[in-house]
């Protein structure tokens, strides 16, 4: 942790910044997507499902914050008919860790699933 004495007007505050909180979030993150803790919500493509974390998926895509912001239900489960479930598992890595490596052969249709869901 750094601390930076920033003195204003007489009042001394600290600035206390978590080194590498960024990466720590995405390997935290990561990991509660492997080991299923937390999750409260789940994705279905190809009549195989993902779990996955609301706060996450509306962070990372528009389409998911109107959905899940519109609909309370406690553990919803969204079914993405136009989408493969590989797609959906590589996008799920992509939002997960920042970072996804797909096949050349794979990219056309991961890219298309990623923009439909913005």
């Amino acid at each position: 942790m750094d601390m930076e004495n920033t003195n204003t007007g007489g009042d001394q505050h600290f600035c206390l910044r978590w080194n590498n909180h960024q990466n720590t979030l995405i390997s935290v993150f990561h990991n509660l997507l492997n080991s299923s803790t937390l999750v409260d919500c789940a994705l279905s493509a190809e009549g195989k499902t993902i779990q996955a974390h609301k706060v996450l998926l509306s962070a990372c895509s528009p389409y998911f914050a109107t959905l899940l912001s519109q609909h309370f239900d406690k553990h919803p489960i969204i079914i993405l008919k136009d989408v493969k479930y590989t797609e959906l598992k590589s996008m799920m890595e992509y939002m997960y860790r920042g970072e996804v490596n797909i096949s050349q052969d794979q990219l056309g249709a991961f890219l298309k699933a990623a923009e439909s869901l913005q």
